[in-house]
């Protein structure tokens, strides 16, 4: 029998990209060691905002001037899948390769071969895509500009990550920051840790969990406390930083109705591609194993 590759409900998926969209700042496993003086209440809050806006700037121009392919493994209990993935200029183009870590069947190659005609024989479905992908961003970018003030930031010490040093944060809402609009309404529920590499102005590591029950949208969508993401993210090649791992755990309901979330997103064998590669060349590379060019 086929695998239902379309089969997510569409506002259990907006939940998981609000929230993913929220903590699009990596993390990378360290040590700590109080090795450096503390910093103060205003030299915490201006590395990390020097960190966040470095951050912001990367996000508008994600993917555009050095695109990539690269393979992602998705894994819940319910099912695990493995896509290659290659960023274009007209959007993100994905390959179902494996099921549980299995080759596809006869049965779910087929489908995903169909899947690929149609998307060749109807550009409008990459532009959808293509404006789905934009507008994960515009949230994104709204999310990162408010950081610097939605938290309170401490210092926590200093540790060593694949970067280099450091520098340890941790935080938790700031009673005076006032959401602007839903996508940042949960920040104020939110707590956690950011690491910090203060060389390169990037945040390495944000794990966070929401303190309390968090209603967005009116209450449609509710967010029971407890839930939990840890995000990862590396310089995968050429100055590019990726995420290269995202768990997420969150239980909630959409319009009263329990919608779950228990996932782990890993990323791996990133290689750069052509800026000017269009959609289609993506999908023949994709289908002949063409080796990306470095």
């Amino acid at each position: 029998m086929g695998f239902n590759h379309g089969s997510r409900p569409a506002k259990l998926e907006s939940m998981r990209k609000l929230l993913t969209l929220f903590l699009w700042l990596p993390w990378a496993a360290a040590s700590t060691a109080q090795t450096s003086p503390a910093l103060t209440p205003a030299q915490a809050q201006a590395l990390v905002t020097r960190a966040l806006a470095t951050e912001s700037r990367a996000a508008q121009h994600f993917g555009h001037s050095h695109p990539m392919r690269y393979r992602l493994r998705k894994s819940s209990p319910r099912i695990t899948t493995t896509k290659e993935i290659i960023e274009t200029r007209d959007g993100d183009v994905a390959r179902l390769v494996a099921i549980n870590d299995q080759p596809l069947s006869p049965a779910d190659e087929q489908m995903e071969e169909a899947r690929l005609n149609a998307l060749l024989g109807d550009p409008s479905l990459q532009r959808h895509r293509k404006q789905s992908e934009e507008n994960d961003t515009d949230r994104a970018l709204k999310v990162l500009r408010v950081l610097p003030t939605a938290f309170l930031y401490q210092f926590a010490g200093t540790g060593t990550a694949s970067t280099g040093t450091v520098v340890k944060f941790t935080f938790r809402p700031n009673p005076q920051f006032d959401p602007p609009d839903l996508e940042t309404g949960v920040l104020t529920a939110m707590a956690g840790e950011i690491w910090v590499d203060s060389v390169q102005a990037r945040v390495v590591r944000l794990a966070g969990r929401l303190q309390q029950d968090k209603e967005i949208a009116l209450g449609i969508v509710q967010l029971d406390k407890g839930g939990w993401v840890e995000i990862n993210q590396a310089d995968v090649g050429a100055g590019e930083w990726r995420i290269v791992h995202l768990k997420l755990v969150m239980n909630g309901r959409v319009l009263w109705k329990p919608k779950n979330s228990d996932s782990v997103q890993d990323y791996t064998q990133f290689a750069t591609v052509s800026a000017g590669l269009d959609y289609r060349q993506a999908i023949r590379m994709l289908r002949g194993g063409a080796a990306a060019s470095r």
